[in-house]
């Protein structure tokens, strides 16, 4: 048995990002695919769980706990659970990655 969420019917955000909770469809794994301007990113949150960030296009600054790092088309990055983190768009086109949250639902706490 197999469940799809057609694009057509994926919901996006102001900046055009999708969430995807994974246990709507049955999954153990939820996503945001996203499509950012460049200065634009995430807050600074924490999960209870760790983050994998997969850059597909564009230039992304992380800030996880208290340190940086740059993520370029191709790049995997992991924030550990329980450890602030955000990214932004520092490039000067528009970022693409997509943001893997191991869960069903995305348990996100905004800081």
């Amino acid at each position: 048995m197999f469940n799809v969420l057609r694009s057509e019917d994926q919901q996006r955000g102001a900046n055009r990002t999708v969430r995807f909770e994974g246990e709507t469809l049955g999954g153990p794994v939820s996503f945001f695919i996203v499509d950012a301007e460049p200065g634009q990113g995430s807050m600074l949150h924490v999960h209870p769980y760790s983050e994998t960030w997969i850059v597909r296009k564009g230039e992304a600054e992380f800030t996880i706990g208290g340190e940086r790092t740059r993520g370029h088309p191709g790049d995997i990055v992991v924030a550990a659970p329980d450890v602030p983190h955000r990214f932004e768009n520092v490039g000067d086109g528009r970022l693409e990655l997509i943001c893997v949250h191991p869960n069903g639902r995305i348990l996100q706490q905004n800081l």
